[in-house]
């Protein structure tokens, strides 16, 4: 079968002073008619760089020094700006990760994928109008006429994701290249984004490029898969054969670190409540007092929970289930409107500002995007001695603990002098953890702690958590929308919908037997929910990283 798209041998440089000389080396793939190609692997390991380089696309600074990119015999790479533009949409369409910033946020949705037509046909006013409407109708969004007068912020990610597709496919290009286009979408959307590729994929020919990092993601939708590490093609073959006997150390140990949808045998957690939640709800109000637009939000209604002495109680649900209003009710981030939050015989709904402040000790929070939690112009070590500090320990004893707690979780402790932004996205989420047990709090609260990162980073961190637990007799309550983590580390699971908690249980029971409906649609929209993941004889092996970690203390 001859290829639609065919990359030979492309190498891609860096600027100076980047860690490593090239983005992309020697890299070869062929994408054929009617195939989806899967590229995975972790953060640098030039997935996006390569949908950068076909495109043109490329970064400042970064090029391609050798190599052809061909389409329709012509090779890309030696095309001008002007006859790229051409290209790009007419022949290579493109879906975005993040379409909220890939959409011009003053456009209408209908003029944004009209402008495909405008640019690159003669078509006129009515015509364009019809054939919008016949994408939006394609892409399954509901009311196409209302989406089409919408503008961005006016639909939801799923809703704005459809638009972005139907954007991509309104020339019927050849090509389509789809960059993470489901990270950031709950579990069912995923699911319905995904049915819609391969949907229109089957039904126009398109060959498709789908980049990721979700191994679930690559066994529901993948005919070929290619696997990338530091700029390199380390593997490829069919999907069958690489999910399920890879050849390579590198996929082997991705692989490995992929979390099974299963649980393992429950663990026998028998102590008294450490933390009760009791009939705690949360209500947001928009629109002042004359505002014709008043709306109220439901965040959180009536929810009821309790966490035992050394356990793990998680909360799944989509965006928008209440699930992180909760989390920051629980450690006072938010004032709930009623119910009570019991730690220690406290109720900690009804402390004053000050005597929370002193309650910090025994509940402490980490937060899904560390980066964003971490102040940037303070070294690590004072950071995570900071709470302490507060709590009148001295300095030194407190940047001392620092060193200890940095050992604790798997940082070099001289790396406490370093600034956040000399850390990875694992690191920063480990410097997240250390400064949270520095008050060697009794709960933990982690909202989405491992959402963000790398699947053998996650896995790392998912097996840090429960080394601790088991060490320091944490009690944690673990928020995430991922039910395979939620499968792996939780002793209980409790669904939340809407606000509402609508089925709680053993994990092993809502993952084998849930009884709500809606659960059993989470369940039924995993990605790849039917592979399991092969265990191989190196499966503890790590992934090499783009920016190595430091070795783990012993």
């Amino acid at each position: 079968m001859s290829a639609v798209l065919s990359i030979e041998a492309l190498t891609v440089a860096l600027p100076p002073g980047a860690d490593r000389p090239h983005a992309l080396e020697d890299v070869t793939l062929g994408l054929n008619a009617n195939e989806i190609l899967c590229v995975v692997g972790e953060s640098g390991s030039g997935k996006s760089m390569t949908a950068g380089a076909i495109l043109g696309l490329l970064p400042e600074g970064v090029h391609a020094t050798a190599g052809r990119v061909i389409l329709d015999g012509r090779d890309l790479l030696t095309m001008t700006e002007e006859q790229l533009q051409k290209i790009r949409g007419a022949r290579i369409g493109m879906i975005f990760q993040e379409p909220m910033t890939a959409l011009n946020p003053l456009r209408t949705i209908g003029d944004q994928i009209g402008e495909m037509f405008r640019i690159h046909t003669p078509l006129g006013k009515a015509e364009i109008e019809n054939q919008v409407l016949g994408l939006l109708r394609d892409v399954h969004i509901p009311d196409p006429e209302a989406a089409r007068r919408a503008y961005p912020h006016e639909l939801s990610g799923g809703q704005r994701q459809r638009a972005m597709i139907a954007m991509a496919l309104a020339l019927e290009p050849r090509v389509l290249i789809a960059d993470e286009p489901t990270t950031a979408l709950d579990v069912t959307t995923q699911a319905q984004i995904l049915k819609l590729i391969r949907e229109l994929q089957q039904r126009k020919g398109t060959a498709v490029l789908f980049i990721t990092h979700d191994f679930g993601v690559v066994a529901e939708i993948a005919d070929r898969v290619a696997v990338m590490q530091r700029g390199k093609v380390v593997e490829e073959g069919r999907a069958d054969e690489v999910l399920n006997r890879p050849r390579h150390p590198y996929t082997r140990a991705l692989i490995a670190a992929v979390p099974p949808l299963a649980p393992p045998p429950p663990k026998v957690v028998t102590g008294e409540p450490v933390l009760r939640i009791e009939h705690v709800s949360k209500t947001y109000r928009k629109g002042g007092l004359l505002s014709r637009n008043k709306r109220v939000t439901h965040a959180v209604k009536d929810a009821t929970l309790s966490l035992p002495h050394g356990g793990t109680l998680g909360i799944v649900g989509e965006s928008g289930s209440g699930k992180s209003t909760l989390a920051r009710c629980i450690v006072r981030l938010l004032d709930p409107d009623s119910g009570s939050i019991l730690l220690g015989g406290k109720d900690l709904a009804r402390l004053s500002r000050a005597e929370m402040r002193a309650e910090t000790r025994n509940i402490q929070m980490v937060f899904q995007d560390p980066f964003a939690s971490l102040n940037p112009r303070r070294k690590a070590g004072e950071l995570v001695a900071q709470g302490p500090m507060v709590h009148g320990e001295g300095r030194a004893k407190a940047l001392a603990r620092a060193k200890e707690l940095f050992a604790l979780v798997g940082l070099d402790p001289n790396a406490t002098e370093r600034y956040p932004h000399e850390f990875s996205g694992g690191q920063r989420q480990r410097i997240g953890l250390a400064r949270a047990l520095a008050l060697e709090p009794k709960v933990l609260v982690a909202d989405e702690p491992v959402s963000a990162l790398d699947v053998s980073v996650q896995a790392q961190v998912l097996r840090l958590l429960a080394d601790l637990r088991e060490r320091l007799g944490l009690s944690m309550v673990f928020i995430t929308h991922d039910l395979r983590v939620a499968a792996q580390i939780c002793d209980r699971i409790a669904v939340m919908k809407e606000g509402v908690v609508v089925e709680e249980g053993p994990t092993a029971e809502v993952f084998t037997a849930p009884r709500h409906p809606y659960t059993q649609a989470l369940l039924a929209s995993v990605p790849g929910r039917t592979w399991t993941p092969p265990v191989s004889p190196d499966a503890a092996a790590e992934p090499s990283r783009p920016s190595a970690e430091p070795a783990l203390a012993p």
